[in-house]
């Protein structure tokens, strides 16, 4: 598609500073943008880069003030104003038209809505739903008893085991794996003995799931991944956890088993949560942190062990300083000792 910057503007309510015939017709970063690309400044270490950008348009904040040669749209948000924009400039959707593949296998009763897709080599169980205008693309596994809601799209390699349901307007990408065997075992002396897994995994509306994500059955009950809810890339959420509506979890998190994440709560990359703990609605955990202990509700923790994120700044600074401490540390001991060596020498005279 191409668009004036006052088309653009227009659509996305905010306000033009510049030339506002400009075509666009991409979305770039400031490096790279051409002068027929909207870029965006969402990011003040970027802001350099506004002097140098050959992009047609960028979007800013109300408080940016600057010069750049592009022509400025000003908008409340640009971070969500870009991510409206982009649709309007991406490659079409591929279209996948309804029908069976000949090569997917289907069982007996399975209850298939209308206009749904089923892709190449996929396997659909007994004891299956599939909802309206769902899609599944090629290789999908779906285990007996699985419900699947309307408007899905399951990309290649999806993996549902058995009685998992998903509900409306759910995106799992490649090597998604819910209702895989919780990680439980006993050991009696001799080995380990596994713990039977007999629960399910249960996915709200609108949820998106990323590749190679894998959520664990319940050991019983339910492991709930609640509406709204966005997981990124190889992420591992353990039996009979829950996330709550409208959370978010980027790459390589890891929940273990029976913790609760509260309503829009916000795990950066690579935390790593115990098990059997609440980390409270709208909470945010800094990346790399290790959480031990319950997290409150509104509270944003960092750092190994997570505590909370203005402490673990302080220690952080502390730790910077431990050379110079030693140094004047080792200074002081030689000090000390001399002051001994010189009252002993004294004592002796």
């Amino acid at each position: 598609m191409m668009l004036t910057t006052d088309e653009v503007a227009r659509r996305l309510g905010g306000t033009v500073e510049g030339d506002g015939t400009r075509t666009l017709e991409g979305v770039a970063s400031l490096s790279d943008a051409r002068p027929v690309d909207l870029s965006f400044l969402t990011n003040v270490k970027y802001a350099t880069q506004m002097a140098q950008t050959r992009a047609g348009a960028v979007l800013v904040g109300p408080q940016w003030k600057g010069t750049s040669p592009a022509t400025l749209i000003r908008v409340k948000d640009p971070d969500v104003a870009l991510s409206e924009a982009a649709v309007w400039f991406a490659p079409p959707p591929v279209r996948f038209l309804p029908g069976i593949h000949p090569s997917a296998v289907i069982a007996p009763g399975v209850r298939m809505g209308k206009e749904v897709y089923i892709g190449p080599h996929c396997v659909i169980a007994e004891g299956c739903t599939v909802g309206d205008r769902t899609v599944i693309e090629a290789n999908g596994v779906i285990a007996p008893g699985c419900t699947i809601g309307a408007d899905c799209h399951f990309y290649p390699l999806v993996s549902l085991r058995e009685h998992t349901r998903v509900g409306d307007r759910v995106i799992l990408h490649n090597g998604v794996v819910l209702g895989s065997d919780g990680f439980g075992y006993t050991h009696d002396g001799r080995g380990w003995v596994k713990i039977p897994q007999t629960g399910m995994v249960e996915v709200g509306d609108d949820a998106e799931i990323g590749a190679n994500t894998t959520v664990d059955r319940a050991r019983f009950g339910v492991t709930r991944i609640g509406k709204g809810v966005k997981i990124d890339n190889l992420v591992q959420i353990a039996h009979n956890v829950t996330i709550g509506d409208h959370s978010a979890l980027a790459a390589q998190v890891g929940i273990s088993g029976s913790t609760q994440v509260g309503a829009h709560a916000r795990l950066a990359g690579q935390v790593g949560v115990s098990g059997h703990l609440h980390i409270g609605d709208g909470s945010v955990v800094g990346a790399q942190a290790g959480v031990i202990k319950d997290v409150p509700a509104r509270t944003y923790v960092s750092g190994y062990f997570a505590k909370p994120h203005d402490l673990n700044l302080k220690l952080l600074a502390l730790i910077d300083r431990l050379p110079d401490f030693k140094s004047r540390l080792v200074a002081l001991e030689k000090e000390v000792q001399t002051l001994k060596d010189s009252r002993a020498t004294g004592e002796g005279a």
